[in-house]
C-alpha cells in the first residue's frame, strides 16, 4: 500500500470508538499522521491501565512518513507518544502549550534527545511536500485546540480535532464564524469532524456560563470545598481559580497532573493570574469555609487524589457537612468506579453536585447546533466522521447529509478511503489493533499475555508439584497451591481430593512424558466438579 497520484485517508484508531485518535493522510507515495493517542484501559484488561494503537501498518512504511502533527494535548490525542513515536523516527509538530506537555511526557521517559518536537505557532504553517498544513484555532476545553487545513494536490481537507464553538472562552482565541466563513470559501474537498455529541440536540454550552453556577453553589457552601475536573482541561481550572477569588476561599491543588497542567500553561503565557496555592497542611489548618480543594480523580480513578481523599488514605480530609463538585462530565464505562467513590463519600455526610444538579460543566465537543453551523461555514464535499463510536459516526453521516453535504462516508478504523479522485471510495482493509502497556512493557491486547490473564481473573489457578523418582514414580505427597479459586470453605477437602487425584493420574500415565498432562487433566477436573470453572492449571514434576 504506497499512496499514488491520489488523497488517502487511514484511521488506525479513534474511528469506531472514542480515544485513541491516530488519523493517516496518504498522497503521492507519502504519509503524515495527525495525533498519536491512547485510551484508558477497561475491565477487559486485567492489570493494565494503559492502551496503546497498533501501528504496525505505518512502521512497516516509516519511511514514507513525513512527520506526526498534533492537534491539541489531550492524552487521547498525545498520550501514545513517549511508547511509539520514537520507533517512527519522525518529527512532531504541536503549538506552544501542547509541546509543552510533549516535553514534559518525553522527560519522564528519557526522550527528550530521542524525539524531535518542532514548535508551531498558535496559526502557523508546515510544509510537508506534498502536504502543506495550517494551524486553524478552535475553542475545546484545553489550551489551543486546533483544526488542521490541510491542503494537498487533490483538494483541501479541514480536519478539526477535538472543538466546539463558544463566544466567550476562558482562555485562548478561537476561530470565530468569519474567519471559518474563509477557509470554506478556499473550497474544501472534505471535511474530517468530531461526532462525539453529534446526538446531543443543544450546542455545548459556554464556560462563561458555568463560572456563574459554581459561583452560586460554592459561595452557599459551608464548609470545605473540593472540586474536582479533568486536569487538562485549563480553561475549567482558570474558571475555578476565579471562582476561588469570588467566593473568597484558598485554593489547594490535588493531583500531579493538576500540578503539571498548571506549569506548562503558565510557561507558555497561560493562568499566570492563577491565585497561589497552598500545601495541604495549610489547607486543613484553615476555616473550612475558606479553603477550595482542586482534585484530579472525577473518573473514579482508585489511585488518583479524590479516591484517596474519600478512603480516608490522604492528607486532605473531608467530613460531614463538605461538598463535593464534580465539575466534569461521566465518562461512560467509569459508572461503577464513580458511584463507589460518590457511595463513599455519601456514608460520610458529605454532599455532592455533578452536572445534573447544576450547570457546573460544559462539553468540550460539539452538538448538532454547532456541526451544523460548521457545515455552512466549510461547505465541504465530503464528510468523513471521526472521533466515535459506529453509532455517532452513522448518525453524524446522516445529519450532515440532511444539511446539504453531498457526499459522506462512514469508515472505521483500517478503511483506506480515497478522497480523491473521484471519492470517497473504500479501497481496502488494513492491520489495526490495540498494544497494552503492561509495566514497563507493550505488548499485543490480543496475545497470549492477556489470554492468559482474562483466563487466570475469570477462573482462577492451580499449582502442582508432582515429585517422581528417576522411574517415573511417585517418590512423596503431591503439593497444591491454588490462587482465586472459589473453594473456600471446601478447601482442605478440595486440595486432598486434588492430590489424590493427581497421585491416581501419575500412576495411570501411560510414560514419563505423560505424566504432566494426565496430572494436569485429573485436577482440572476435580476443580470443575467443586466450582463449575476450569481453572488454569499448572504442573512442575520434580525428579528426585
Amino acid at each position: 500500500m504506497k499512496p499514488g497520484d491520489e488523497l488517502l485517508f487511514l484511521a488506525l484508531g479513534g474511528s469506531g470508538e472514542i480515544g485513541m485518535n491516530v488519523n493517516l493522510y496518504g498522497c503521492q507515495g507519502k504519509w503524515i499522521m495527525v495525533d498519536l493517542g491512547m485510551t484508558f484501559s477497561d475491565p477487559a484488561y486485567p492489570g493494565i491501565e494503559l492502551v496503546l494503537p497498533d501501528l504496525s501498518f505505518i512502521e512497516e512504511r516509516r519511511d514514507d512518513l513525513l512527520g506526526i502533527v498534533l492537534t491539541h494535548g489531550h492524552e487521547d490525542h498525545i498520550g501514545a507518544i513517549p511508547y511509539l513515536a520514537a520507533d517512527l523516527g519522525v518529527p512532531l509538530y504541536a503549538t506552544p502549550f501542547t509541546a509543552g506537555l510533549i516535553a514534559e511526557k518525553l522527560k519522564e521517559e528519557g526522550l527528550t534527545d530521542v524525539v524531535e518536537v518542532r514548535i508551531i505557532e498558535i496559526g502557523g504553517e508546515i510544509d510537508l511536500a506534498p502536504f502543506r498544513l495550517r494551524f486553524v484555532p478552535l475553542a475545546h476545553s484545553i489550551p489551543e485546540g486546533n483544526a488542521l487545513l490541510i491542503d494537498t494536490p487533490h483538494g483541501k481537507v479541514f480536519h478539526t480535532g477535538d472543538w466546539k464553538l463558544d463566544e466567550f472562552p476562558q482562555i485562548g482565541d478561537p476561530a470565530d464564524a468569519n474567519a471559518l466563513t474563509k477557509v470554506g470559501d478556499e473550497g474544501i474537498l472534505a471535511l474530517v469532524c468530531d461526532s462525539t455529541n453529534v446526538f446531543q440536540e443543544e450546542a455545548s454550552g459556554s464556560e462563561e456560563q458555568v463560572r456563574h453556577d459554581l459561583d452560586r453553589v460554592i459561595g452557599e457552601a459551608e464548609g470545605r470545598v473540593l472540586v474536582t475536573t479533568f486536569a487538562s482541561n485549563a480553561a475549567r481550572l482558570r474558571t475555578l481559580g476565579n471562582v476561588a477569588r469570588d467566593t473568597g476561599r484558598q485554593v489547594c491543588v490535588a493531583g500531579r497532573s493538576l500540578d503539571r497542567i498548571l506549569r506548562v500553561a503558565k510557561s507558555v503565557g497561560y493562568l499566570t493570574d492563577f491565585p497561589p496555592t497552598i500545601d495541604f497542611e495549610e489547607a486543613m489548618s484553615l476555616p473550612r469555609c475558606e479553603v477550595m480543594i482542586i482534585a484530579t480523580g472525577g473518573q473514579g480513578e482508585a489511585r488518583a487524589a479524590l479516591a484517596r481523599i474519600a478512603f480516608s488514605q490522604h492528607k486532605i480530609s473531608l467530613t460531614e457537612g463538605d461538598l463535593v463538585v464534580f465539575s466534569s462530565k461521566q465518562i461512560p464505562g467509569n459508572e461503577i468506579a464513580i458511584g463507589r467513590i460518590q457511595n463513599e463519600l455519601a456514608a460520610n455526610g458529605i454532599r455532592m453536585i455533578t452536572d445534573r444538579q447544576a450547570n457546573v460543566h460544559v462539553s468540550g465537543h460539539p452538538g448538532r447546533p454547532e456541526l451544523a453551523a460548521m457545515y455552512g461555514w466549510i461547505r465541504p464535499e465530503i464528510i468523513v466522521p471521526v472521533h466515535g463510536e459506529l453509532r455517532h459516526m452513522a448518525e453524524h453521516d446522516r445529519f450532515a447529509r440532511a444539511r446539504g453535504v453531498p457526499k459522506g462516508i462512514v469508515q472505521k478504523n483500517g478503511d483506506v478511503i480515497r478522497l480523491a479522485p473521484d471519492g470517497p471510495k473504500k479501497l481496502g482493509e488494513e492491520k489495526v489493533g490495540r498494544l497494552i502497556l503492561d509495566g514497563d512493557v507493550i505488548l499485543p491486547a490480543d496475545g497470549s499475555t492477556m489470554n492468559e490473564r482474562r483466563r487466570i481473573a475469570h477462573s482462577g489457578v492451580i499449582m502442582v508439584a508432582v515429585p517422581l523418582d528417576d522411574r517415573g514414580r511417585l517418590s512423596g505427597d503431591v503439593e497444591i497451591a491454588t490462587e482465586g479459586l472459589p473453594v473456600e470453605e471446601d478447601r482442605e477437602s478440595f486440595l486432598a481430593q486434588a492430590a489424590s487425584a493427581a497421585e491416581k493420574a501419575v500412576k495411570s500415565a501411560r510414560d514419563q512424558d505423560a505424566v504432566a498432562e494426565a496430572v494436569r487433566l485429573a485436577v482440572r477436573r476435580c476443580a470443575t466438579e467443586f466450582t463449575g470453572k476450569k481453572p488454569v492449571v499448572r504442573v512442575l514434576t520434580v525428579r528426585s
